[in-house]
């Protein structure tokens, strides 16, 4: 059975092709083969391209994957291999549309040499997104198991080299990528949020000690001493601290090396900067810097928003400098006049959301504070300190009848579990109780948190919705140890542990813009799109490399992100060459 073009002669002399399916069949008493035709398509350039199409598909179900494909594509068309698309070639649309790539050529034309830097870091940065790995695996992913525009292969020490490069642009990139973030999605600006987290390494002994500025930087020029940054928070203008060193650790390692790292981000979750310090540094040492620095990005007024490590007095009277206010947690259980004072005011509370109100207390001429109270969560405050009254009390149930020596042992042991001793009394005659006067004074604390405001002209539900959205960064710094695996490191250098966190931050910022402006997480997106692959095939005449037909799902995640697909014939790389 095969095709057969027919030409005939029409009555106006012109000759036409006709297409036909024909099959040859033996004819055994004229001893020949006679042509039977099975189907006529009619004229060669009038033939239904479409039904010819269907057709060949439907006799392709018939047949196994492998002689599917040799018979549509031809006997000498072999199949090399496919390898995911859709995740880089999105990242990439986000990186270009934000001018990403723009700023590193520009600041690349300043610098000798043709390495293809850019490309390269962003193929590090969509390997924290999509495979995060070492830089060696990393240069492996790209170079054999990624589809990257313009990065067909790499190597680690490029990779290296990139880094170096990256750490040494890394202000003008910062302020650039700020520049463009902000214009481009027209992000607000005027308040941002800022928290800081740990990472720890895995580390016998931490970095030996080296003079530093009171940015954390090192000072140029001069030997390391022994010294530490003052963890007191005061403003030391020089100190000598090792970049990976022991420190109060937010991971509970404090057996570790670790170091500190800050981001600023935006109420709509964008991170716009990140910031690193020595392990050792304060949190209330960090702050000031951190408003120094986004002073100097001619921001219209901000309102910062921070955690109750931050609200140092000194911190606050830094924050204020200029136009610029705060938002800052305070802790309940403190000994300050004014937090006494503001817990203690009667008034009555408005209900802003279905587990939210808040009550706004007047203590300050220069100051505002708000109590803030969750229904849902003063329940569960109640339920936990009521299952460890319970426990209490029953490790000290007949302790009266014990030694007093035995006595002060149940009392030393109590005393390492924070939980329990908070609600443990000794009577003058050394007897253990229960403090009913301490869980009436926690029972009044169920379910809120307070906050202190400097702009007189937030209402008491900005307040409190703006400190909310603090959990933003905390999801941020969880994306970051979770999906980008900023740990572990596997670097020993700080500039190159400086630039692996930039490279984070960079990731963090393309999926943060994918999550807003789709509606789903990253993971649902990422799941997506590894499933459209690009094809590669080789054959006599060459090799060309084409993407897979895009299931609904991903014209979709494309359409929202308001990013073309990939063109249907990637490359051609002709026999030869």
């Amino acid at each position: 059975m095969f095709l057969r073009e027919v030409k005939r002669q029409n009555r106006n002399g012109t000759r036409v092709s006709y297409l036909q399916l024909v099959h040859n069949d033996w004819d055994p008493a004229a001893r020949a083969a006679r042509t039977k035709i099975l189907y006529s398509f009619g004229r060669t350039d009038q033939v239904d391209t479409a039904a010819i199409e269907r057709l060949i598909v439907s006799l392709s179900r018939l047949l196994d994957p492998a002689a599917a494909l040799k018979a549509t594509a031809g006997s000498d068309l072999s199949l090399l291999g496919s390898r995911p698309l859709g995740g880089t070639d999105v990242l990439d649309g986000l990186w270009r549309r934000l001018g990403i790539d723009t700023v590193l050529n520009r600041l690349l034309a300043k610098r000798r040499g043709s390495a293809p830097f850019e490309r390269v870091l962003f193929g590090l940065v969509a390997n924290r997104a999509l495979a995060p790995s070492s830089k060696l695996a990393a240069a492996d992913w790209i170079s054999n198991d990624v589809h990257i525009d313009g990065l067909p292969e790499t190597s680690d020490d490029v990779c290296y080299r990139a880094m170096d490069w990256l750490h040494d642009v890394r202000e003008h990139l910062e302020r650039e990528v700020f520049a463009q973030v902000a214009n481009l999605l027209n992000l607000e600006v005027d308040l941002l949020f800022f928290d800081t987290t740990s990472t720890y390494f895995e580390l016998e002994d931490p970095d030996t000690p080296v003079d530093r500025d009171e940015h954390g930087q090192v000072v140029a020029g001069r030997d390391g001493k022994d010294g530490q940054d003052g963890q007191d928070g005061t403003d030391d203008e020089q100190s000598a601290a090792g970049f990976r060193t022991y420190g109060k650790s937010k991971d509970s390692r404090d057996d570790l090396p670790q170091i500190v790292i800050g981001m600023a981000v935006t109420r709509e979750g964008i991170p716009v900067r990140v910031w690193c310090w020595p392990g050792n540094t304060a949190d209330s040492k960090l702050i000031r810097q951190v408003r120094d620095d986004m002073r100097d990005w001619t921001l219209s007024k901000i309102v910062w928003v921070a955690d109750r490590g931050f609200s140092s007095q000194a911190n606050r009277r830094y924050l204020r400098r200029g136009e610029h206010t705060y938002i800052i947690g305070e802790k309940l259980r403190s000994d300050s006049p004014e937090i006494k004072t503001a817990l203690s005011r009667q008034g009555r509370y408005t209900t802003i959301g279905e587990n939210m109100r808040v009550k706004e207390v007047k203590v300050s001429d220069t100051e505002r504070f708000v109590i803030c109270h969750n229904p849902e969560a003063a329940e569960r405050d109640a339920h936990i300190r009521d299952q460890l009254v319970a426990q209490l009390d029953e490790l000290i149930a007949g302790s009266d009848k014990l030694p007093t020596m035995k006595r002060g042992e149940l009392r030393g042991k109590i005393s390492t579990k924070p939980g329990l001793n908070r609600y443990l009394r000794l009577t003058p005659g050394g007897l253990l109780r229960i403090d009913k006067a301490k869980i009436k004074t926690e029972a009044n604390l169920d379910g809120k948190y307070l906050l202190r405001c400097s702009d007189p002209h937030l209402s008491a539900t900005d307040i409190a919705l703006g400190y909310k959205q603090l959990l933003e960064v905390e999801r941020g710094w969880r994306d970051m140890k979770q999906i980008l695996d900023l740990r572990p490191v596997y670097h020993r250098l700080e500039e190159r542990i400086r630039a692996h966190v930039m490279l984070c931050w960079l990731a963090l910022l393309l999926i943060r813009i994918a999550e807003t402006t789709t509606g789903q997480t990253w993971h649902h997106i990422r799941r997506d799109l590894d499933r459209l692959h690009a094809v590669t095939f080789t054959g006599p005449t060459g090799t060309f490399r084409q993407r897979t037909d895009p299931t609904k799902p991903q014209t979709d995640l494309y359409a929202r992100l308001d990013l073309s697909l990939p063109k249907k014939i990637i490359e051609i790389t002709p026999a030869g060459r």
